[in-house]
């Protein structure tokens, strides 16, 4: 099992938490039926699942989908065990589980390739996933999905600000590098919340909803809650992997400093970013 990765996408479910704008989240449920057809791309632990039941969202499907077998598969036990914790009713199935009167299902595979046409979805949701793909192409594959009046809800979409704390003088030029690193991989776009919201304007359906969702990451007392110490951790992981190939004289010198300073609870971490919501045409 891929426990580094498993592990990361658990540590920052207290960060999306926080990010997550309460104001996109309301104009949300008023716009889905009582028990919708939802479908998640890029589904991760399945986090979701959990959110969505405490929402109110406890009746219809949730299908989650990712290419990475062994999340998934921790995906549909752990997120049993976390209802059943909570006080739910989650009798298992093959592929997931019901609790309630929502049916829970997480499968393998692409996104896009999930994304088809011949489904019709009341809600398609992309969590933490515009910025790793083509956000254009995302909102156009979410329409084919969704019915008429369908929505569509990428929070947690990355917008071309990364932030560490306290200053050093290599940010400028680390940071830079690391965006422009992001946007020569294939389909990654370090302005993906911004390019996603004018896709949406010019399309065909209705932006109904866009508000910051911004990850900050910062100790109290020289500690950090949950498992964030972790989870930054694996950010500077991020930076220094994507920059390790490169010629900058300050690499080394910057991630040594900032794990020193992760270590004794000293870093600050911003990344800027957006929730948006937007409903196909009826």
């Amino acid at each position: 099992m891929n426990h580094a990765l498993i592990r990361y996408l658990e540590a920052k479910r207290s960060v999306d938490e926080r990010a997550l704008s309460t104001r996109v989240r309301n104009r949300l449920l008023k716009r889905i039926p009582d028990a919708p057809r939802v479908l998640e791309v890029g589904c991760g632990t399945g986090a979701t699942v959990p959110r969505l039941v405490d929402w109110g969202i406890d009746r219809g499907t949730y299908r989650g989908v990712d290419t990475n077998k062994t999340v998934v598969e921790f995906a549909r036990s752990a997120r049993a065990k976390e209802l059943r914790y909570q006080g739910h009713s989650v009798t298992d199935t093959e592929r997931g589980f019901v609790t309630g009167d929502l049916s829970v299902s997480f499968d393998t595979g692409d996104a896009f390739g999930t994304l088809s046409a011949e489904e019709d979805y009341d809600l398609v949701i992309a969590h933490a996933f515009a910025d790793l793909v083509s956000p254009q192409r995302l909102l156009s594959k979410a329409e084919s999905a969704l019915r008429p009046s369908g929505v569509a809800y990428f929070p947690i979409t990355f917008d071309g600000e990364t932030i560490f704390q306290p200053d050093h003088p290599a940010d400028p030029t680390i940071v830079s590098a690391y965006h422009e690193a992001l946007d020569s991989t294939s389909g990654r776009d370090s302005r993906a919340g911004r390019h996603l919201a004018n896709a949406m304007t010019d399309a065909q359906g209705t932006l109904l909803s866009m508000a910051g969702s911004d990850w900050v990451v910062r100790p109290r007392n020289g500690t950090y809650p949950a498992d964030e110490a972790y989870f930054l951790g694996r950010i500077l992981g991020f930076v220094e992997q994507a920059l390790g190939e490169s010629s900058l004289p300050e690499l080394a010198e910057w991630v040594t400093e900032r794990k020193e300073q992760l270590d004794a609870g000293d870093l600050l971490y911003v990344a800027h970013q957006y929730d948006l919501l937007y409903q196909t045409d009826q």
